[in-house]
Formats: C-alpha cells, sequence, structure tokens
C-alpha cells in the first residue's frame, strides 16, 4: 500500500510561498500518479495538481495554473507542491493521493480515481 504523508504546511502572508511534501512508503510509488487537492469547510474536495509515474507530465487547476508547481522525485518516494504568490483563497487542508497510472490523464484530476490519501496539512494564507 502507498501512505501518503504531507508535511510542510502552515501559515504565510499573501504573496508568500510554502513547499509542501508528500512522502510515500511503498517501494512501488514510482507506478503511481499522485495529485494534490484541497478542502474547506463545508465544501467539496478540489482538484489542485496532478503529475503522472514519470513526472513528465502535470495538471493543474486553472485557479493555481502559474503559480503552483507540482513535481516528485521517485528516488526518494516523494511528491512536492511548491505554491508560490499565495493567496487568502488557497487557504484549506491540502492533501496528497495516489492512484495507479494507467496513462488516462482525465483520470488524475478525480478525487474518487485515487486509491490512498494522506491526513492532510493545513495551510492558512494570511491578508
Amino acid at each position: 500500500q502507498v501512505q501518503p504523508v504531507e508535511s510542510g504546511g502552515g501559515l504565510v502572508q499573501t504573496g508568500g510561498s510554502l513547499r509542501l511534501s508528500c512522502a510515500a512508503s511503498e517501494r512501488t510509488f514510482s507506478s503511481y500518479a499522485m495529485g494534490w487537492f484541497r478542502r474547506v469547510p463545508g465544501k467539496e474536495r478540489d482538484f489542485v495538481a496532478a503529475v503522472t509515474w514519470s513526472g513528465s507530465v502535470t495538471y493543474y487547476a486553472d485557479s493555481v495554473k502559474g503559480r503552483f508547481a507540482i513535481s516528485r522525485d521517485n528516488a526518494k518516494n516523494t511528491v512536492y507542491l511548491q505554491m508560490n504568490s499565495l493567496k487568502p483563497e488557497d487557504t484549506a487542508v491540502y492533501y496528497c493521493a495516489a492512484q495507479k497510472d494507467l496513462g488516462l490523464g482525465y483520470l488524475l484530476r478525480s478525487a474518487s480515481e485515487y486509491e490512498y490519501w494522506g491526513q492532510g496539512t493545513q495551510v492558512t494564507v494570511s491578508s
């Protein structure tokens, strides 16, 4: 099983940056596509970004495109989310998730397609 564990959340001012990390325990980590989602209280979990098993293809929500960057290091079983130019509306609990990479990019935007989820890390952007 892939058991994602997120870290790197915290409090930052508007315009600041944070880098989230997600470490996974599974030695077959490199066969999984990885995604980041976020949720605010009372709302559904929203797609943020995803990366294929190789790291060669990435996907972003329109709301974060140009500000966030997802990457992965398969040697370290870790995926990253670099968040720049943060806005108060980015405040949420951020979750890392894993799904077997079937080579179907459209599946990576859907939370229901992910098999394994981390516990989440809080990101708060103050105005």
